[in-house]
């Protein structure tokens, strides 16, 4: 296969991105959810420290109150990489494109080249836009990229936005259905996470789910270094994306 033949077949799925509505629009929410929150976050935290809050205080970061967006953005991120897959599924558009790209390999190395590729392109100002915002909404008690550590964690939450974008893209191939992909990636995000992070026999797991992986590399928990966190996410999307490449090898369409 030569290179022009791949490019042509990135260029194809990326015209499927800008071209169906489902998929543009959880492509448009993620930022305006991320950076709406994050300036609520950051109004309220200022609110509860200027009234002397002694609680928040004590445990005030205003690199973490810059990013408590992102971890409600992830979902319409999520949603955009399920509904990548499922819809070409649900359509039956997916034997035109296995029949145009007989080669699955390079049919799903494309998807996930276009999909890295535009998640990337939403998470960097998505992330930026968040950080400023929420730190704008704080006032005095706000920060600049300067301070240590805040440009670390920018790059974490575009990095993290993008894997988990990788991870949902996965599991929606190796699942083949909106529900189903969708349900197990809020599980990971709402359920396993929170619950597991709250029992003391299960917190050390805790640390390696994707969710709280990608929150450590973004908030600087001492658990996990950033990169050693992202790694773990890393894992995570690469360990979902072998299975949906599997499932797409071992399936007729």
């Amino acid at each position: 296969m030569s290179s022009n033949a791949a490019t042509a077949v990135v260029q194809a799925e990326l015209t499927k991105i800008r071209t169906v509505r489902s998929t543009v629009v959880p492509l448009l929410i993620t930022p305006v959810v991320s950076i709406g929150i994050g300036i609520l976050n950051g109004a309220s935290a200022r609110s509860a420290i200027d009234s002397g809050n002694d609680p928040l205080l004590a445990d005030f970061d205003p690199v973490e109150a810059g990013f408590v967006g992102i971890e409600m953005g992830q979902l319409a991120m999520i949603s955009f990489a399920v509904l990548l897959v499922c819809t070409e599924y649900g359509s039956g558009m997916i034997r035109t494109s296995l029949a145009a790209v007989p080669h699955r390999g390079l049919f799903y190395l494309s998807k996930i080249v276009a999909a890295a590729a535009v998640a990337l392109l939403v998470a960097v100002p998505t992330a930026l836009l968040s950080f400023f915002a929420a730190q704008a909404a704080l006032g005095p008690h706000g920060i600049g990229l300067s301070h240590p550590g805040a440009l670390r964690a920018v790059l974490g939450a575009c990095l993290y936005l993008t894997l988990m974008c990788l991870f949902a893209l996965g599991l929606a191939m190796m699942l083949r259905s909106t529900a189903l992909a969708l349900s197990l990636s809020f599980t990971f995000v709402f359920v396993l996470s929170p619950v597991a992070s709250v029992i003391p026999a299960l917190r050390t797991v805790a640390r390696y789910l994707p969710e709280h992986a990608g929150a450590q590399a973004m908030k600087g928990d001492p658990a996990l270094s950033p990169v050693t966190a992202l790694l773990v996410v890393a894992a995570w999307a690469a360990a979902a994306l072998l299975a949906g490449h599997l499932t797409l090898r071992s399936r007729d369409t």
